[in-house]
């Protein structure tokens, strides 16, 4: 049997704040899901991280709902794992409830043996490829490490037919460079002889092969989640796997053993243009930097475009505040473009001089930090200052709640700031 299947990964639906950029991140979900239906597939793999947390807004439930219904109507069936991000150690999850609905099928089934007590996974079979799928769940901070160390992997390997393993994990084999100081697990820790690996985690499209083992595969983000994806990659992409069955070997009375060839093929997915600059501030002044902005994007075409502006370095005078980026963006805007983000995190000024605390009590080493800073600007008196700064960081030293949304995290710190600030 000849079939064909995608695979997909890391989209974290929710995960923008601005409507804007949560609608490219929407639309490159419906569109992919498109082209496999125009394709069309026999099924389809989603290796983790659908949603970027586990309780979605029900906006975002029912745009993706629809569309899973309509893979069901054309009998493409949604297999899955949940990711580091749509995982719950409470088990409240919205993949629950789909899969309930008989929308999707999540592939992490399995149980302890009482006496080896090793992790014993079962099989998830396709109906009309019989391909046989399994996987494991991700967590973060490699929490899901024990799971493969306890796995009962002779069962797995054992199994006869096209097979295919999920993971949501970091592999040594198969990180990036930009990221190979990130803790990771080898590719040893996962069952041999699989046809498939459908990886998910890494957002930068790989692909290995390894002795004893099928390919190997991140496909990298559906759509970028953040400034610098869409520095590097400016778009998103999934893999397309073809697959035929090219000899049948036979050993006497023993089970017959398919091999299969298969062509892998990586599919750029561009819902929209992307336009960016990285513009290393050294040695210019605020008016520079602004002319050099601005002579950038004179001849170039930014309607209907996705732009992103990244200024480092340190200013040879001014103050990045007199950088007039008001006028900038709404010149853009003028003439057509989608949306902007600019990101001045590198960017630093002579404003500001170097602080150091020669020695400190490291149970007041904060408070000490703070009193060395105090007054550089002069907005309020030295005491307000003081308490403001330590009301404020207290605030901060907070984190998202189970099952809220980075839209509702950001609102509700907002909040608190507003009547700390009593703005």
């Amino acid at each position: 049997m000849n079939f064909s299947y995608a695979h997909l990964s890391d989209l974290h639906l929710g995960s923008w704040r601005d409507p804007k950029m949560r609608d490219l991140s929407t639309q490159a979900f419906l569109t992919a899901l498109d082209q496999c239906i125009n394709y069309p597939v026999d099924f389809i793999l989603f290796s983790g991280d659908i949603f970027n947390t586990s309780l979605p807004s029900l906006e975002t439930l029912k745009i993706v709902t629809k569309k899973i219904k309509e893979l069901q109507e054309k009998n493409i069936p949604l297999y899955l794992i949940a990711g580091s991000h749509d995982f719950s150690p409470s088990g409240k999850t919205m993949l629950d409830v789909l899969e309930n609905a008989g929308l999707l099928k999540n592939v992490c089934k399995g149980s302890v043996n009482p006496e080896t007590k090793k992790l014993q996974l079962k099989f998830t079979i396709d109906p009309k490829t019989q391909a046989k799928i399994t996987g494991l769940i991700g967590r973060k901070g490699q929490l899901d490490r024990s799971y493969y160390e306890n796995l009962d992997r002779d069962n797995l390997e054992q199994e006869l037919g096209y097979k295919i393993f999920l993971f949501h994990t970091t592999l040594t084999e198969l990180k990036p460079k930009h990221l190979e100081h990130i803790e990771s697990q080898p590719a040893s820790f996962l069952p041999r002889y699989f046809n498939y690996y459908a990886g998910g985690h890494i957002h930068h499209p790989a692909l290995v092969n390894l002795p004893d083992y099928g390919p190997m595969t991140y496909p990298g983000a559906l759509f970028p989640n953040n400034f610098s994806e869409l520095e590097k990659y400016g778009h998103g992409g999934y893999y397309l796997i073809k697959v035929a069955e090219i000899d049948l070997e036979s050993d006497g009375e023993e089970a017959e053993t398919i091999n299969y060839n298969q062509e892998i093929t990586w599919i750029k997915l561009k819902v929209i243009d992307h336009l960016g600059l990285n513009l290393n501030c050294s040695h210019l002044n605020s008016s520079q930097i602004q002319q050099k902005i601005s002579d950038y994007f004179q001849d170039k075409e930014v309607k209907d475009k996705l732009i992103t502006i990244r200024l480092s370095g340190t200013l040879s005078q001014g103050k990045m505040s007199e950088i007039n980026f008001k006028s900038i963006i709404e010149k853009l805007y003028q003439e057509g473009a989608y949306f902007i983000l600019k990101n001045t995190s590198l960017l630093n000024s002579t404003e500001f001089e170097e602080i150091k605390i020669k020695y400190s009590n490291p149970e007041t080493m904060e408070e000490d930090l703070i009193k060395e800073h105090l007054q550089q600007i002069k907005l309020f008196d030295i005491e307000t200052e003081l308490n403001l700064t330590k009301s404020l960081l207290i605030h901060l030293n907070t984190s998202k709640k189970e099952g809220e949304t980075i839209t509702d995290f950001n609102n509700r710190i907002q909040s608190e700031m507003d009547k700390l600030l009593n703005l």
